[in-house]
């Protein structure tokens, strides 16, 4: 098959975090983390410190001292009360400190996003304020900078785990179960995000990104989401949406605006808003695209997608163009 060039992918906001990295919090959840991890690392080498100190000395130090610490006063003192009360302190302060980032989801929540582990992608809903889905979207998550928003996580399928380390930690995600977690960006950015439970064949490639943006730019995106797909002006754009719907694509997605209303795989309407397709696997363009189209199983192995080799060159740039040009 010919080679199809590609074109630049639409702008993406900068990327904040230099690294998915826990070490790096850019919200106050992460924060919260990032402190529980010092403590407990910090302290951890304390008491280690100490018992190898100790333990020196009882081989190495001074009869008198090697016969004081035999007496049964430090074997109660070090085995039992000084774990007991250590290990209490540390359950009461983290649980305490990860109790915000966990709980119930208020009535007056700004912004309610609920979030499915699919294989191996995202689904990710907007709700309004009485569960209602006000749009669907994929593989990223957009949100307000500087506004606590609630994601509600579930799974349909087997466990997998949401984690955007530089904003959150960790939240497993069960099937039959919905786990709510909080996260709120300090600033504008991208973070990116993985599963952190092992889901399958295509776990190491199941990823994500958090774009944060402006209050108002974020209004202005949810409200574009909104609205369905635009008749293709072209005529080559009109034949990659004919291609679309003649090879039954509207099956698997959706593509709000057109007989497409398949809810197998993502929902495609304002898929060339996007930066990355394939669960962040590839940056999104004309040539990511047609080549994703072309062979996913070569991407992603595994993938649900089947391959489409009946396309010609021209075919396919066609679809892949009007596919980017739903924006």
């Amino acid at each position: 098959m010919t080679a199809i060039p590609s074109v630049p992918s639409p702008a993406a906001p900068p990327v904040r975090a230099a690294a998915q990295s826990a070490f790096e919090a850019w919200s106050e959840g992460a924060a919260q983390v990032l402190e529980i991890t010092w403590v407990l690392f910090v302290g951890g080498a304390i008491i280690f410190v100490f018992v190898m100190l100790l333990v020196l000395l009882a081989v190495a130090g001074p009869g008198r001292l090697r016969a004081s610490l035999a007496k049964h006063g430090w074997v109660v003192g070090g085995g039992i009360v000084f774990p007991l009360v250590v290990l209490t302190a540390l359950l009461v302060y983290t649980l305490s400190a990860v109790s915000p980032l966990v709980r119930q989801p208020d009535a007056a929540s700004v912004l309610r996003i609920e979030v499915t582990g699919e294989l191996w992608w995202w689904r990710v809903k907007y709700l309004d304020p009485q569960g209602g889905v006000l749009v669907e979207t994929a593989n990223e998550i957009v949100i307000p900078a500087g506004v606590p928003v609630e994601l509600a996580l579930v799974s349909d399928n087997v466990i997998h785990s949401f984690w955007v380390p530089n904003l959150a930690g960790k939240l497993d995600m069960i099937p039959g179960h919905v786990n709510w977690l909080r996260i709120e960006a300090r600033e504008p950015g991208v973070f990116r995000g993985q599963c952190a439970e092992y889901c399958g064949a295509q776990h190491a490639k199941m990823a994500f990104h958090v774009v944060a943006q402006p209050a108002a730019d974020f209004q202005r995106w949810l409200q574009a989401q909104q609205q369905p797909a635009s008749t293709p002006p072209e005529p080559r754009l009109q034949l990659g949406q004919r291609l679309f719907l003649e090879n039954r694509c509207g099956v698997c997605h959706t593509v709000r605006g057109t007989p497409a209303d398949g809810r197998i795989g993502p929902d495609l309407t304002h898929v060339g808003r996007r930066g990355w397709i394939a669960a962040a696997t590839l940056p999104n363009n004309v040539g990511t695209l047609a080549g994703w189209i072309a062979n996913p199983q070569h991407i992603k192995d595994g993938a649900r997608m089947p391959a489409y080799h009946q396309f010609s060159p021209e075919e396919l740039r066609a679809l892949a163009e009007w596919l980017m040009s739903l924006r």
